[in-house]
């Protein structure tokens, strides 16, 4: 009875640890100090590699430090390993989208948005990758057929959508 009681009692405090070095890890990172959280988060997942939290930890640190390649690498394996969540998919899309690669975005909102079909800011981001194809097929009209004012209006009123100089 007394060792079921140790035994249950180590276990929770090495959940408090583990749950405790994570933590530490996301506080630097809510404190933009990503060296350092990525520092934290790696090592934690040398003792928890398989832990989904911290390899998303892990992929948005390394975004933060501009680390483009690196955090595709970590989403895409948590995509591989944990399919059925949404948000591996929505970050790695977004990285795509800024690197001017759209279709792959595409394709990755709408995985994210089949994992989970309330998830507002997959929607969204689809939303923004749209915009930006309709765009680039309205430049490319304009470019093809420069007498032809129709895509070049609605490329500018798209760009003031967007955001984008005209």
């Amino acid at each position: 009875m007394l060792r079921g009681i140790i035994l249950a009692l180590t276990l929770l405090c090495i959940g408090s640890v583990r749950a405790d070095e994570l933590q530490e890890a996301r506080r630097f990172h809510r404190a933009g100090d990503y060296a350092e959280a990525l520092q934290r988060v790696n090592k934690f997942l040398t003792e928890h590699p398989k832990d989904a939290q911290a390899r998303f930890l892990k992929a948005m640190t390394l975004t933060e430090l501009k680390q483009r390649a690196e955090a595709i690498a970590v989403y895409t394996t948590i995509t591989e390993d944990f399919p059925e969540l949404p948000e591996p998919y929505n970050n790695l899309a977004v990285l795509y989208a800024a690197a001017g690669e759209y279709e792959k975005a595409r394709g990755l909102l709408e995985r994210a948005i089949h994992n989970d079909p309330k998830y507002a800011i997959a929607y969204e981001n689809l939303g923004d990758v749209y915009a930006k194809l309709a765009l680039t097929a309205y430049e490319k009209s304009a470019e093809l057929e420069t007498s032809s004012t129709g895509a070049r209006l609605k490329s500018t009123a798209l760009k003031g959508v967007l955001g984008a100089k005209p």
